[in-house]
């Protein structure tokens, strides 16, 4: 894929204060990775999202600062990658202004270009739904790593861009996010954004059927 033919999403689509809307509108965006000369591009198809100080599923909830989180309140439009569980590199993108730490993790993409390159990372055999499906799975294809952590988006090595691609409005759902049991009532909220259908979003039935 040549994406010089493609838009890339300027610091404006991040530097906005409506993180459920840019986790929305990041659906069908595509996420270029171009590590060694290596070109790897997929459409993203799930999405969630993390509203700062007051949602406790954010890794900056109630205003927490770590050496880990303090990109989280960096300028829009970084990376934010963080290894869960001692072995998945989770990437997520920082948005809104400087110290208001909202963040979007990708959490499904469909592979679009390198899938060869995608195969040997990840060590699979069949490009089949597994690749890209949930959020250390994408990291992995990608070549994305805790490395990335505090880069700008707006790079030609990194980036995502737009094709004109939309996802139709009722091919999108919104859901509960996965795996924030401890977050008591924010888990329940609709933070969550998948295309509905796309053999690439994660999670069971169960957790892709609400609007």
């Amino acid at each position: 894929m040549e994406t010089t033919a493609y838009q890339k999403l300027p610091f404006g689509f991040y530097n906005r204060p409506d993180v459920l809307s840019i986790a929305r509108e990041l659906l069908g965006k595509i996420i270029v990775t171009k590590f060694n000369g290596e070109l790897t591009t997929a459409r993203i198809v799930e999405t969630e999202a993390y509203a700062g100080v007051i949602d406790k599923a954010s890794h900056a909830y109630g205003g927490r600062r770590t050496a880990r989180t303090e990109i989280m309140y960096h300028e829009a439009g970084a990376a934010y990658v963080y290894l869960c569980y001692g072995i998945h590199q989770l990437f997520n993108i920082v948005t809104n202004e400087v110290d208001i730490p909202h963040a979007i993790l990708i959490r499904g993409a469909e592979p679009l270009t390198g899938i060869p390159i995608m195969l040997r990372r990840t060590g699979k055999k069949v490009a089949d739904f597994t690749l890209t499906r949930g959020p250390g799975n994408v990291s992995k294809a990608l070549g994305i790593t805790t490395a990335h952590t505090g880069e700008s988006l707006l790079e030609d090595e990194f980036h995502l861009v737009s094709d004109g691609f939309v996802p139709a409005a009722e091919d999108i759902l919104a859901t509960p996010r996965i795996g924030v049991d401890y977050a008591g009532a924010d888990a329940l909220l609709p933070y969550r954004f998948i295309v509905r259908g796309n053999k690439y979003v994660s999670g069971k039935p169960s957790e892709n059927n609400l609007r």
